[in-house]
C-alpha cells in the first residue's frame, strides 16, 4: 500500500515509518523538521537499511500535499503532524491551532481533491476529562482540557462530520497515551532536546549531566506515593498498532481506539525501577504540578485488541525501563 505519514520524522513517526516499511508498504514522508532534523533521517535510513522518500515541507502547504498524493498514488494517510506539549499550549494556543488545526484543514482538502479519502488521526488520551472512573473508555467523557487537547477534539470532530457528509471517507481515530521506549537499535529514540518535556527525555538529561535534576510534577495526587500514575505504552507497540489500524480500515472500516498499555505506572514507580535496571542514582525534586496535569490517567484497550487483533506487547515496567538502555549507556558521564 501507498501511504502518506505527515510528521513521520518526529519520534513516534520514525518507529512508524520503521514498521511501516518493515511490512511491505510504500512510504513518503512530509515532514518541516520544527521538532527533529537531518540527523533523525539519516538514523532511520540506518535502521532500515535504505533511503526513505522523504519531503522536507509544511503540510498546511495544500498544493504541495496535494501533488504528493497525486504523484505517489496514495492510499492511505497516517497523520502525525502536530505540536504536542500541554503545557506549551496554554501559552502558545495561536501555534497550536494555527499548525494543528490548520494542518489538518489543508491536508484533508488535499486528499479530497486527490480522491484518497483513508485517514489513521493521531488523536490524544489528554482529551479525556478528569475523572475518577478508571481505566478511560472510548466512551469516557472529552473536553479538551488544554490547547493542545482542545486541536485534537477539533481533528476527531472534522473527521466525523466529514465521514458524515460523504460515505466514501474511512477514518481511524486512534487515541494514544504515554510513548515511551525506543526501537531495539538505539537510533530512533525520543532525543534529550530541551524543549522535550516527556519523563524519558527529562530522566536521560540528568543521566547525560545536562540537568541538576529531573523535576517530578506534582507530589500530592491522590495516588499511592502523590504522583502522577500514567499508562505508558512502548513505542513500537504503538507503531504496530497502527500498522494494524491501516488493515483494519480497509477490511472492517472505521474506528475509534485507545492505543495504551491498559495500566498505570506512577512516576517514582518508572524512576525507582530505572534506577534499579540501570544501577544508576538519578536525583529528582517535587515541584508544583502543571497546568492541565491529571492525578491518574490510563486506558481501557478491549476494544483495541478485539478490533485490531492487536496488543501491547512490550510495555511492562520492566521492559519500558530496559528499552532505553542503549541511550542511557551512551549518555552516562
Amino acid at each position: 500500500m501507498n501511504i502518506l505519514l505527515t510528521g513521520g520524522i518526529g519520534y513516534i513517526g520514525r518507529h512508524i515509518a520503521a514498521v511501516l516499511i518493515n511490512n511491505g508498504h510504500n512510504l513518503v514522508i512530509v515532514d518541516n523538521l520544527s521538532t527533529s532534523c537531518i540527523g533523525d533521517i539519516q538514523k532511520l535510513e540506518s535502521v532500515l537499511g535504505c533511503a526513505i522518500n522523504f519531503i522536507n515541507a509544511d503540510i498546511r502547504d495544500t498544493a504541495l500535499v496535494l501533488g504528493v498524493i497525486n504523484d505517489y498514488s496514495i492510499d492511505c494517510v497516517v497523520h502525525l503532524a502536530a505540536l504536542k506539549i500541554v503545557s506549551e499550549s496554554f501559552s502558545k494556543p495561536v501555534e497550536y491551532y494555527d499548525n494543528n488545526v490548520g494542518g489538518m484543514l489543508s491536508l484533508l482538502r488535499a486528499m479530497n481533491s486527490a480522491g484518497c479519502k483513508s485517514i489513521i488521526f493521531s488523536s490524544s488520551a489528554a482529551i479525556y476529562s478528569e475523572t475518577k472512573s478508571q481505566p478511560l473508555t472510548e466512551d469516557s467523557t472529552i473536553n479538551g482540557g488544554s490547547p493542545y487537547a482542545s486541536t485534537k477534539l477539533i481533528g476527531e470532530k472534522l473527521l466525523s462530520e466529514l465521514a458524515a457528509s460523504d460515505r466514501d471517507w474511512k477514518m481511524g481515530i486512534l487515541r494514544y497515551f504515554n510513548p515511551v521506549g525506543c526501537h531495539e537499535s538505539g537510533l530512533l529514540g525520543e532525543g534529550i532536546e530541551d524543549h522535550l518535556s516527556n519523563l524519558m527525555p527529562c530522566i536521560m538529561r540528568v543521566v547525560s549531566g545536562k540537568s541538576n535534576f529531573l523535576k517530578i510534577y506534582g507530589g500530592d495526587f491522590l495516588t499511592p506515593d502523590g504522583t502522577g500514575v500514567r499508562d505508558y505504552i512502548h513505542v513500537m507497540d504503538l507503531a504496530e498498532g497502527h500498522l494494524a489500524s491501516i488493515k483494519a480500515l480497509f477490511e472492517k472500516g472505521s474506528h475509534t481506539l485507545n492505543l495504551g498499555a491498559g495500566r498505570g505506572y506512577s512516576v517514582l514507580e518508572v524512576l525507582n525501577k530505572l534506577q534499579e535496571i540501570q544501577g544508576i542514582k538519578i536525583p529528582y525534586q517535587i515541584v508544583e504540578k502543571r497546568k492541565g496535569d491529571l492525578p491518574i490517567v490510563y486506558a481501557s484497550v478491549e476494544r483495541a485488541v478485539n478490533f485490531l487483533n492487536w496488543k501491547a506487547k512490550r510495555s511492562s515496567l520492566e521492559d519500558i525501563c530496559e528499552s532505553v538502555q542503549s541511550e542511557l549507556s551512551r549518555m552516562k558521564p
